[in-house]
C-alpha cells in the first residue's frame, strides 16, 4: 500500500500535471485549435498551438514534479536523474537509442506486410517532396534513389532525435517515470507501469480530441483515439519504465522518447493512400504499435522484468590495512 503522504503527493501530481497541461489544450481550443492555430508571428510557420505544447504541455510534468516536492517539503530524493546505476550502463542506452528505432520499424514493416497495397512502390510522396524541394531553390529535381532518402531520414532522425527532442522528452519523463513510476511502486511493480501507462495515455486526451495523432475522421471520434493513445502509452510506457527501473536513471527513457517523437511518422514516407489512423503503420496505432505492445507482454509474464536494479557500486575499494586471510575485527 502506499502510505498516506504519499497518496497526497501523487493527487498533488496529477492534479498539477493535468491542470497545466488541460489548461494549455483548453487555450489551443479556444485559439482555433490545432490545425487553425494562430502563428506568433506574420509568415510563421511557428504558431500558438505548437509554442503551447510543447512550451506547456510537455513540460507540465517536469513542473509538477517540482512544485510537489517543494509544496510537500518531499526534498531531492530519488531524482533518478544520474547517469546509471549499473556497472554497464551503456547496455540501456543503447537500447534505448537503437532498439527503440527497430521496434518502430518493425511495427510500419508489420503492416506494410499484412496491408502490401498501402506501401507505395512509386514512391509518390517521396519524389513530390524532391520536386518542392527543387522548385523552392529554383534547381532541377535531383535523381535520388528513393530507399536512399528514406534510409537517410532514418539515419538523421538517429542522430538529432537526442539533441532536438530531448529537451521536450525530459519534461515528460522527470514527471512521469521519475516522480509518478516510483510513487506507484508499492502497488507492484506490473501494477505502478499498467497504471502509470494509462494516467500518461488519458493525459492527453484534450489533445486527441483536437485530432492530434488520429486526425478527427475516424469511427467513434473521439474515443476510439483516446483508447488507442491509452494502448499506446501502456506498451510504450512499459518500455520507458523497463529502461527507468533497469537503469535507475530516466536519462535512456529521455532518448528513448525522443527516437520516438523523430521517427513516429516515417512510415507516411512509404503510404501509398490515407489509412484508418487507428488501425495504421505509426507506432501510435495499433498494427504500428504491436512491438510494443508484445514487449509488454513479455515484460509482464516475467516476474523480474520489471524489478528496480540494484544501487551497486561500480568497484569496490580495498582497504589498505586489510589482511590477506582469516577474518578482519569488523567479521568476527
Amino acid at each position: 500500500m502506499i502510505e498516506k503522504i504519499e497518496r497526497k503527493r501523487v493527487w498533488l501530481f496529477l492534479a498539477i500535471s493535468f491542470g497545466l497541461a488541460w489548461a494549455a489544450a483548453l487555450a489551443i481550443y479556444l485559439t482555433g485549435g490545432i490545425t487553425a492555430s494562430p502563428p506568433l508571428l506574420p509568415g510563421s510557420q511557428v504558431t500558438l498551438a505548437v509554442v503551447l505544447m510543447a512550451g506547456v504541455i510537455m513540460m507540465a510534468p517536469t513542473v509538477a514534479n517540482i512544485l510537489t516536492r517543494l509544496i510537500t517539503r518531499e526534498g531531492k530524493e530519488s531524482l533518478y536523474l544520474r547517469p546509471g546505476t549499473r556497472p554497464k550502463p551503456a547496455l540501456y542506452w543503447l537500447a534505448a537509442w537503437f532498439v527503440t528505432a527497430l521496434l518502430i520499424l518493425a511495427g510500419a514493416a508489420l503492416f506494410f506486410w499484412l496491408f502490401p497495397p498501402y506501401f507505395d512502390s512509386d514512391f509518390t510522396t517521396i519524389k513530390t517532396l524532391l520536386e518542392q524541394q527543387a522548385q523552392a531553390q529554383g534547381v532541377p529535381a535531383p535523381a535520388v534513389d528513393p530507399w536512399f532518402v528514406v534510409a537517410s531520414s532514418v539515419v538523421q532522425a538517429l542522430l538529432l532525435a537526442p539533441v532536438l527532442n530531448a529537451l521536450f522528452t525530459y519534461g515528460e519523463e522527470f514527471g512521469w517515470r521519475g516522480y509518478l513510476l516510483p510513487k506507484l511502486l508499492p502497488l507492484g511493480n506490473r501494477r505502478a507501469v499498467l497504471l502509470s501507462g494509462v494516467i500518461w495515455g488519458l493525459w492527453h486526451a484534450p489533445l486527441i480530441a483536437m485530432g492530434h495523432n488520429y486526425g478527427t475522421d475516424y469511427l467513434e471520434y473521439p474515443w476510439l483515439g483516446i483508447l488507442m493513445m491509452i494502448v499506446f502509452c501502456v506498451g510504450f510506457g512499459t518500455y520507458l519504465a523497463w529502461l527507468t527501473l533497469k537503469e535507475g536513471s530516466i536519462w535512456p527513457a529521455v532518448i528513448a522518447h525522443a527516437v520516438m517523437n523523430a521517427l513516429a511518422g516515417i512510415s507516411g514516407l512509404v503510404l501509398a493512400a490515407k489509412v484508418d489512423p487507428v488501425m495504421g503503420p505509426m507506432p501510435v496505432n495499433l498494427i504500428g504499435g504491436t512491438p510494443f505492445l508484445l514487449l509488454t507482454l513479455f515484460f509482464l509474464m516475467i516476474p523480474e522484468a520489471l524489478s528496480e536494479a540494484r544501487n551497486k557500486p561500480r568497484w569496490q575499494p580495498i582497504p589498505i590495512d586489510a589482511p590477506e586471510d582469516g577474518p578482519t575485527s569488523q567479521d568476527a
